[in-house]
């Protein structure tokens, strides 16, 4: 059998139908026309701020919404959170922040945290730093990686005022005025620098001797808490004692100083009366005697419950008691 008597099928491929020229230019121009107005526009959140860069030039800052910008490279947006709380951690890290966040330590982290107290003890001083970017334009341009140089700044100022206190301070009851003094310096540092960072707040999060001599230092503290305990208690005391005590003596003084004028007065007044009475006695002797002696006599008789009266001449006064009823008492 001879290859010439196979059949033959003929293959044709259908014809694509020609574009015209200018169908293939406007289709390039209309997708060139698309991607530089979607390149054109950008849109800045309402906690954020735009700088623009035009080559690499600082042209200017917008506010939030809808802005125009040239495209293909021209002009750059770079937007910034300058009203976002932002937060630095020092000692750990968290890993996942919730109800029950999660945290890590590393050497790195247990190296920033490290310090050396001004009497020369080692605390493990853990902290957070809560910030916002005040100034876009000093925070993108007037340092290299800001971010990065806050973070040293920040354990350099830490480091300096916990070298500057002692261990008793740090740990128990001067953390409060340590960070707040922390914060200040931080912030004199950030306007000297011109980093444009606003620090809000720095919180001492744990101050811990290490994990060697904690115990140790737990016990410490735990004495330094009961000389305090004490000395309040005996204060406490001393309050209630001392303006009672002071309170009891004036109530004596006062109940003396009110006795003797009254018997400065009764003295006065007694004088007074037997002075009066013996003016009236010279002017009338007699009549002033008699009426001395009824007057006595009224004021004696007066206090006897069962009297007998009897006549002068009465020679005895036996009939007129009742010796029978006196028996009965």
């Amino acid at each position: 059998m001879q290859d010439n008597q196979f059949p033959q099928w003929e293959i044709k491929m259908p014809k694509l139908p020609k574009l015209p020229p200018h169908f293939v230019r406007y289709a390039i121009l209309g997708i060139l026309a698309v991607f530089v107005l979607f390149g054109s526009f950008y849109q800045v959140a309402p906690d954020e701020r735009g700088v623009i860069l035009r080559f690499g030039k600082f042209v200017r800052a917008t506010e939030p919404g809808l802005h125009f910008k040239l495209p293909l490279g021209i002009e750059s947006v770079t937007k910034v959170p300058v009203q976002r709380q932002l937060k630095l951690e020092f000692g750990f890290r968290t890993v996942r922040p919730g109800i029950r966040s999660e945290y890590v330590k590393t050497p790195e982290t247990e190296n920033e945290a490290v310090m050396l107290t001004g009497d020369l003890n080692v605390v493990v001083v853990e902290w957070i730093v809560q910030y916002k970017i005040k100034d876009p334009y000093k925070f993108l341009f007037k340092m290299r990686d800001a971010e990065m140089t806050f973070r040293d700044m920040n354990e350099a100022v830490v480091r300096r005022v916990i070298g500057d206190s002692s261990v008793d301070e740090i740990i128990t009851i001067g953390r409060g005025p340590i960070a707040a003094l922390a914060k200040d310096d931080l912030q004199k540092l950030c306007d000297l620098y011109e980093i444009g960072i606003d620090v809000n707040q720095l919180i001492l999060q744990d101050v811990n001797p290490p994990d060697p001599v904690k115990p140790s230092f737990n016990d410490v503290n735990e004495a330094l808490q009961e000389k305090e305990r004490k000395i309040n208690e005996a204060w406490s005391e001393y309050n209630q004692e001392i303006p009672k005590a002071k309170g009891e003596a004036e109530q004596v003084i006062r109940g003396s100083e009110g006795y003797a004028a009254e018997r400065v007065n009764n003295a006065l007044g007694d004088a007074s009366r037997f002075t009066s009475i013996y003016r009236e006695y010279a002017k009338a002797p007699v009549v002033t005697r008699k009426r001395l002696y009824l007057e006595t006599i009224g004021e004696v008789l007066s206090k006897i419950q069962r009297k007998i009266i009897t006549d002068d001449k009465q020679k005895s006064i036996l009939p007129l008691l009742n010796l029978s009823e006196e028996v009965k008492k």
